[in-house]
């Protein structure tokens, strides 16, 4: 977990938890969003490291 995505994560969950003790509904789902949030960057940010590496061979070719 790195940058805002492990950020995300981290907030969310906290939120997430201060929702279940304090009994507030809005903000255990707001906790929840935010986790999803951060796990959707953090999946979306793997398969641009991926599409990257992947080219890399394609660029060397060209040269």
């Amino acid at each position: 977990m790195a940058g805002k995505a492990g950020t995300d994560k981290i907030k969310g969950k906290a939120k997430e938890m201060t929702g279940k003790v304090t009994a507030d509904r809005r903000k255990e789902a707001e906790g929840k969003a935010d986790q999803a949030k951060g796990k959707a960057n953090e999946s979306m940010h793997q398969v641009h490291d991926r599409a990257r590496g992947a080219a890399e061979p394609v660029k060397h070719r060209q040269h």
